[in-house]
């Protein structure tokens, strides 16, 4: 059974890590959501409360989210771990835990940060598809792909080239409740068509093991705070960690304020995804 809260500071006693998602719990891609810096401050005053961390489906380096949540506010908050999809899929690369082959061809929403995540590999960024022996997909602009994008993940349709998405995320909040297509339906859309795609980022289970070692909190003593059913909420459930689901993100026209429960429970039901152990309005 799910319980409604209203504030943090109800649960927070109970755990010894709380991590939150980004966009749709700390902010909407421009500016933090009214309450969050307050509620992320209050935790962090206490001595002995909880670590932070923050795990983000974002297909660039951890301090690059970092440097951008401290620019919208967040500055003075103690963060224990900041953990993305593309710093988890980083590591995995610079560890040799993976091979994903020598030449990879970005897309991208800013050709730099394809340039910004590879350093540090021993890897090179292919100009054309022709060149490459895979596809990093870590973003895309956020009125879709463009149409040079679309010809390259057809292009790899053609070769068979293997496809690792940093970003999962299907859509993705944006200011004034607007909902954005992300680069996890590239992916999915992709693997329909026989497209080998490695997923890096929630719900997968990697990006909570990475976050969990840095942390080093027992899952059950951990919560997940986050937006998504599909990706916080399964996710978190699937690591063995408490959840919340901040319901003023992407269900908030599938869950209203006077019959929040119930209309979660039903939303559950419908999409196969586990309830979450609690649930709030808004980050608070």
């Amino acid at each position: 059974m799910t319980h409604r809260i209203e504030r943090m500071a109800e649960i927070a006693g109970s755990f010894d890590a709380i991590v939150f998602d980004q966009w749709g719990v700390l902010h909407d891609g421009s500016a933090p959501y009214s309450g969050a810096v307050e509620a992320l401050r209050n935790l962090s005053k206490q001595a002995s409360g909880p670590k932070l961390g923050v795990l983000s489906n974002s297909g660039k380096r951890a301090d690059l989210n970092l440097a951008r949540i401290s620019a919208m506010g967040f500055s003075e908050i103690r963060f224990d771990c900041v953990m993305t999809s593309g710093e988890a899929l980083w590591l995995d690369i610079s560890t040799g835990h993976l091979t994903a082959g020598r030449s990879l061809f970005a897309i991208t929403r800013d050709p730099d940060d394809a340039d910004d995540w590879a350093t540090g590999l021993d890897i090179e960024l292919a100009h054309t598809v022709d060149a490459a022996e895979a596809i990093l997909l870590m973003g895309i602009p956020d009125d879709g792909a463009t149409p040079e994008q679309a010809e390259a993940l057809d292009a790899a349709v053609v070769r068979g080239l293997p496809i690792y998405c940093s970003n999962p995320d299907v859509t993705s909040p944006r200011a004034g409740g607007a909902l954005v297509t992300s680069p996890g339906a590239l992916a999915h859309e992709a693997a329909k068509r026989g497209v080998k795609v490695v997923f890096y980022g929630k719900p997968h289970g990697p990006v909570f093991t990475s976050i969990s070692d840095a942390l080093a909190v027992a899952p059950e003593r951990t919560l997940i705070v986050g937006d998504s059913l599909h990706h916080d909420i399964a996710g978190g459930h699937a690591a063995g960690w408490a959840t919340c689901l901040i319901a003023g993100g992407i269900h908030a026209t599938d869950l209203s304020s006077d019959a929040m429960t119930a209309d979660l429970k039903a939303l559950t039901e419908k999409t196969g995804t586990p309830q979450p152990t609690y649930v709030m309005e808004t980050l608070r």
